[in-house]
């Protein structure tokens, strides 16, 4: 009995710790999603094409507004947003469990920033 009473404790404590690192992570290979922000003047829509040929479209967001969240494949991808006609094209690598939000500003310049998602 005296065994068991001192193993308890380390017991007790290996659980814990993998109790701890498994509730932090929030994402689990997820695949990635993105979002317009649109901080121009015009509505804007964009089109998000994957490495594997895939596309996804978030269409007429509002100046000053911002979409929901689109997911598609991880890979190399091309964001085409398309302003008053004109394409604006901006080409990242994406990965699973991140976000990203494709702002477009006044002038049409194009950032694409990228959140991990179990940050």
């Amino acid at each position: 009995m005296k065994v068991l009473t001192s193993f308890a404790p380390l017991l007790f404590a290996g659980v814990l710790t993998f109790a701890a690192s498994g509730c932090g992570k929030k994402c689990s290979n997820e695949d990635p999603r993105a979002r317009i922000t649109n901080n121009g003047t015009q509505n804007a829509s964009v089109q998000i094409k994957t490495s594997g040929g895939s596309t996804v479209n978030i269409n007429n967001v509002a100046a000053g507004a911002s979409s929901d969240y689109a997911n598609y494949a991880a890979g190399s991808t091309t964001f085409t947003l398309k302003v008053n006609n004109i394409d604006y094209v901006k080409t990242t690598d994406v990965s699973k469990c991140h976000e990203y939000t494709i702002a477009i500003d006044r002038n049409n310049v194009i950032t694409v920033t990228d959140t991990d998602r179990n940050n």
